[in-house]
């Protein structure tokens, strides 16, 4: 079957998170004069996503708004009472950190052009539109994609197949015609095989376990492998800038 479309992760698929999450860290902590109380930048990184996983879960059920959990993380992290004014500030300063250090990854943008003239594309991310949107935004690409569906809205998470049929639906084809790109091995990889898809998991650190990984996705360690994989006819697109 022709793969006629490619879904997207976000999140250290296209978008260097993990960098960009550490830099904020650090010059939030500095900023704050609390790099001191940590060993590393690692371990209040470490306390931040605990915060945030924990909070975001109760987003997610509704028991919590937007702006509410935003809150609460910052709480849960410093261990204080702050006032809402307080806490908003708090994670404004943050923002302004962890923004100053997004960027795509370096491959994106030539891939996106080789098959801007062969396939269509979509995103399907594990977060909310609020989020997501803006920062394809930000990053300039948002334009490149004709649907993007988040877990918040969509009210069910990767790799439940609905999720995954759910970003197939939005761009009108069957799940067999359609590639998903994530990098995270069962969540995406595991999920997009079980939904039935061209399941491509980018491990771009290749520190992955080999002998556990899951059997089924295609793995790559940069995206410059997708075009061939896709079997897409690029001849006529953009000019290779792969080098």
């Amino acid at each position: 079957m022709t793969i006629r479309a490619v879904v997207w992760d976000i999140d250290d698929t296209i978008f260097d998170y993990s960098t960009a999450d550490r830099a904020g860290m650090r010059e939030q902590l500095t900023a704050e004069g609390l790099l001191d109380a940590y060993a590393s930048v690692e371990q209040a990184l470490e306390r931040w996503r605990q915060a945030t996983d924990r909070q975001w879960a109760r987003f997610a059920a509704g028991e919590i708004d937007f702006q509410g959990q935003r809150r609460e993380r910052v709480r849960l992290f410093l261990g204080q009472e702050l006032t809402d004014a307080e806490a908003d500030s708090w994670f404004d300063r943050y923002i302004g950190h962890y923004e100053a250090a997004w960027a795509l990854f370096p491959d994106v943008l030539p891939v996106l052009d080789l098959l801007a003239a062969s396939h269509r594309h979509g995103v399907l991310s594990n977060s909310s539109i609020r989020v997501q949107d803006r920062k394809l935004r930000v990053l300039g690409v948002r334009d490149r994609f004709e649907s993007v569906l988040c877990a918040a809205e969509l009210g069910v998470h990767k790799p439940d197949a609905q999720a995954f049929h759910a970003a197939c639906a939005a761009l009108d084809l069957p799940p067999e015609q359609v590639a998903y790109v994530g990098d995270h091995p069962e969540i995406d990889g595991r999920g997009a095989v079980d939904a039935g898809m061209l399941s491509v998991w980018i491990d771009r650190t290749g520190l992955a376990d080999v002998e556990r990984a899951p059997a089924g996705p295609h793995r790559i360690a940069s995206l410059a492998e997708l075009p061939a994989l896709l079997g897409a006819d690029t001849r006529f697109g953009a000019p290779s800038t792969f080098g």
